[in-house]
């Protein structure tokens, strides 16, 4: 031992398990001649170094760090040097102790991966299960951490010499890649991709066992294929993804711009929203009806790249995945009438009986659901729509650190929200609590949340609804229940995400939500302050003849637009070939099973039943949908609306509606019109409260066209808009608000 000898103690914290960071450290103690040993254990990745260069491995650590790593923190200490130590090895991993590190999202092939799997003189040829340290499956194949093999759903499967030799090897790229595995020892097709692929081009459906549950595909330019795929599987309106080879193909159907292509080509491989092409090759007419927008996603799993292959006519190397690709297949969610998804081999089979005509699936196990995440651009920035595999379990970071608290979520696009210190773990989108199966789902993302992040709550934050199921979940927990009023979460959620810690003033624009006294809310000015938010305005109040069932008739919400002018006696002419027009409009004028709303989205369902977008809808939110995908360029009907004690009244907008020359025009005026509407009827309270900011929260705000003018409209008056990007601006993102404002009651 050199006197010169430095000897560091150094624990690092973040996503630093499962990433490939402990050979990163043996690589670099082997640069720089430094002897000790590095392990992973609840914390995160703990290291002791020894010699004189040892600070020089403390900078690389983050310098040079894995490509899947995220270092959240480096602590360092000098310790005693020790003698007679001669090299540096890698521990195993210790179990002991409460676990503060995480589980990374599962990442797509990398390109290594990529290069091995189309070299016919590699031994993992065409094998649909490869994937190295800086790939594969994470998430949904853990049962427990620390993040070891035995600890995954590869426990059983014993790796051959040659792969256990790849995974002692420290210098090795699969060097403890857990799920790392090949033709020899590895899991097995049911089916090999050739039959795949033969069966989507002769128009069958075809359910394919993914990484967070199996997907059902069909050739998605063959329109009898599409359409009963939407038929059989109770799909109503609702739009299909795509997935394509390659960013090329994807240019064939949609635009892109440079941060668009990043979030496409990205490792999570999420879906994402992108505006068509008007000279796109045909589709079938049933992927997205009426949309401007089409989802899309590149392959991410070996099987979705051997599928692509085949159709290529199996060339050698990777050169061809940098070239337009014809094969375009529908990909969407194996969850027929709205349950979750499937992800056992005899559930599929048993589920998916009399939907798909072939089912392909595997014998590694999916321990974990996990929907495809699905994000679009907003004003510059991404956004998600959907938070799932690819993103799920990545911590948002708090302004502080809360205590232990479970928040679970709403009714609708239900998830589940754990905190631990400053992280909050927002689960993947679990789906509508209306269900025995998606209950059974829910509880079993909190059981398996809580398991893997060791942390046992003190409380359980919910919404004030107290029919949601997730309500009765919440109450009958055992933990103390804190009630969080829906709108109230909406701006909570994007608070924490932004890390705001002090009040704000907020606008909560959704479709529902319960309010204080049980109205009807969803247009609501709100100012913010911890486990306190007072309602300072709302929209105007809509009556909702038939209650819920306007939600899916916007002629109703039409309707009563016409009643609100004065023009009631246009509803029977309007809309009698679409239901019960007469009645309807009694039942508005004597107030009848008509509550009222104050919601931005039956707003919005006005505007579609008056301009004759969408009289009736397959699943809430189509028609404002099909409505944003008409503008072009919003317009601002000035003085089209009226503030009166707070209130923000749309009647006269939605009368310039009735005077358009087509709905185009139509669309485009509602949308600058309610923006530039609700700038105006916001500013006077941001300046009264001195604030600079204003945060945007709720469904509407899912709406690229509103969100980015407001953000516009916003900035012109010299105020900074927050718009929710880490956690969806649904309901999928109650969850975080419920936790962020029940921190504040413990």
């Amino acid at each position: 031992m050199s006197h010169d000898d430095i000897r560091l103690r150094i624990r690092v914290r973040g996503r630093v398990q499962g990433v490939g960071f402990r050979p990163h450290v043996h690589a670099l103690a082997r640069r720089f001649g430094l002897t000790g040993w590095v392990l992973n254990d609840p914390q995160g990745v703990l290291i002791e170094v020894q010699g004189i260069a040892a600070a020089d491995l403390l900078a690389a650590l983050t310098a040079e760090a894995p490509p899947l790593a995220r270092i959240d923190a480096v602590e360092c200490e000098t310790v005693t040097p020790l003698s007679g130590e001669d090299s540096f090895t890698i521990h195993h991993s210790v179990s002991a102790g409460a676990v503060a590190t995480g589980i990374g999202p599962d990442a797509a092939v990398c390109p290594a991966c990529l290069a091995e799997l189309f070299d016919p003189a590699d031994r993992r040829y065409r094998y649909a299960f490869l994937n190295c340290t800086h790939c594969g499956p994470r998430y949904t194949i853990t049962r427990r951490l620390p993040y070891d093999r035995p600890q995954t759903a590869m426990a059983g499967f014993t790796l051959c010499p040659d792969c256990l030799a790849e995974y002692r090897d420290p210098a090795d790229r699969r060097f403890h890649a857990q799920p790392t595995a090949c033709p020899i020892c590895g899991p097995q097709l049911s089916h090999p991709p050739e039959d795949i692929l033969a069966a989507l081009q002769a128009g069958r459906i075809v359910a394919i066992k993914g990484l967070g549950g199996f997907h059902l595909a069909c050739d998605a330019t063959r329109a009898d294929a599409v359409e009963r795929l939407r038929r059989v599987k109770q799909r109503n309106g609702k739009p299909f993804a795509l997935m394509v080879a390659n960013a090329e193909s994807a240019a064939r159907h949609v635009r892109m711009d440079a941060d668009e292509r990043q979030l496409l080509e990205g490792v999570a491989r999420p879906i994402v929203l992108l505006r068509r092409r008007e000279d796109a090759p045909e589709l079938a007419p049933d992927i997205a009806p009426d949309l401007a927008w089409l989802g899309v996603m590149l392959p991410y799993t070996p099987l979705h790249y051997l599928l692509f292959h085949e159709a290529a006519g199996r060339p050698n190397g990777t050169g061809w995945l940098g070239e337009p690709q014809d094969l375009t297949l529908v990909m969407t969610s194996a969850n027929p009438g709205g349950e979750p998804l499937a992800i056992g081999n005899g559930e599929a089979r048993e589920r998916l009986d009399g939907i798909a005509d072939l089912i392909v699936d595997h014998d590694r196990d999916i321990v974990v659901r996990a929907d495809d995440s699905v994000v679009r651009k907003l004003a510059g920035a991404p956004a998600f729509l959907r938070r799932g595999r690819g993103h799920v379990p990545e911590p948002i970071r708090l302004a502080r650190p809360v205590p232990p608290i479970l928040a679970v979520g709403g009714h609708l696009k239900a998830t589940v929200c754990v905190t631990r210190g400053d992280e909050a773990f927002l689960s993947q989108h679990i789906g509508d609590l209306d269900n025995a199966a998606t209950l059974g789902f829910l509880a079993e993302t909190v059981a398996h949340l809580l398991h893997i992040l060791g942390v046992e709550p003190m409380a359980v934050a919910h919404d004030k609804h107290p029919d949601f199921q997730s309500t009765r979940f919440a109450e009958m927990s055992g933990l103390p229940a804190i009630a969080v009023q829906h709108h109230h979460a909406h701006v909570a959620a994007v608070m924490a995400e932004h890390r705001i810690d002090g009040p704000a003033l907020g606008l909560a624009l959704d479709g529902f939500g319960l309010g204080e006294g049980g109205g009807s809310w969803g247009g609501e000015m709100l100012l913010v302050d911890g486990l306190r938010a007072e309602r300072i305005g709302s929209l105007a109040p809509l009556a909702q003849p038939g209650g819920d069932v306007a939600a899916r008739q916007p002629w109703r919400m039409a309707a009563s637009a016409l009643v609100r002018m004065g023009r009631a006696d246009e509803i029977v002419p309007r809309f009698a070939g679409h239901g019960p027009a007469e009645g309807v409009r009694r039942m508005i004028e004597r107030g009848i099973n008509a509550p009222l709303t104050s919601s931005c989205g039956r707003w919005f369902d006005a505007a579609c039943g008056l301009l004759g977008v969408r009289a009736v809808a397959g699943f809430e939110g189509e028609a404002p949908m099909a409505l944003e995908s008409l503008v072009r360029r919003p317009r601002v009907a000035e003085g089209a609306w009226r503030i009166e004690n707070g209130e923000l009244d749309l009647t006269p907008l939605l009368e310039r509606l009735l005077s358009v020359a087509d709905a185009t025009e139509g669309a485009e005026l509602f949308h600058g019109t309610l923006a530039a509407a609700l700038v105006d009827w916001t500013l006077p309270a941001l300046r009264s409260h001195g604030f600079r900011r204003v945060v945007l929260s709720g469904g509407c705000l899912m709406n690229a066209v509103l969100a980015e003018a407001l953000v516009a409209g916003f900035r012109a008056a010299g105020v900074e808009a927050l718009l929710p990007r880490l956690a969806p601006a649904n309901d999928g993102g109650l969850s975080l608000g419920q936790a962020w404002t029940a921190s504040f009651a413990l």
